[in-house]
């Protein structure tokens, strides 16, 4: 599927599930997060990160802090900068999504693992 084809049914889901469940939802998180990472992948960072924050910020305030939902979107937003070079604020969002994965789900489920190495592989390039 092309960009083109995709951004008006993300964008189009997103209003129908505002408006069904308002527009404080988790479900309304998930697109917004699925959103940026289209964007993400076009190369439009500028419209991709406040999507990412907000789909945090959401997350956070309707789960747990410790909820795997949150440190999911620690570890995508941490990925995001990572991408960009932005070490510094890619950083503490894969400690914190690790220390949430590892405490809720263990040390060795794969969405721990997959943090852990994505850090990992951050501090190798970093030097």
């Amino acid at each position: 599927m092309s960009y083109e084809v995709a951004e008006p049914l993300y964008i189009s889901a997103l209003s129908m599930i505002k408006k069904l469940l308002g527009n404080e939802h988790l479900y309304v998180a998930v697109i917004m997060n699925n959103l940026a990472l289209l964007y993400d992948s076009q190369g439009k960072y500028e419209v991709a990160e406040p999507l990412l924050v907000d789909a945090l910020a959401m997350k956070i305030k309707l789960l747990e802090d410790e909820h795997p939902e949150v440190a999911l979107s620690m570890n995508t937003l941490a990925k995001f900068y990572y991408s960009q070079k932005k070490y510094e604020a890619a950083e503490p969002l894969y400690v914190e999504a690790i220390n949430i994965f590892e405490s809720v789900l263990g040390n060795e489920h794969q969405l721990t693992v997959k943090a852990r190495n994505n850090y990992h592989k951050m501090l190798d390039e970093m030097g």
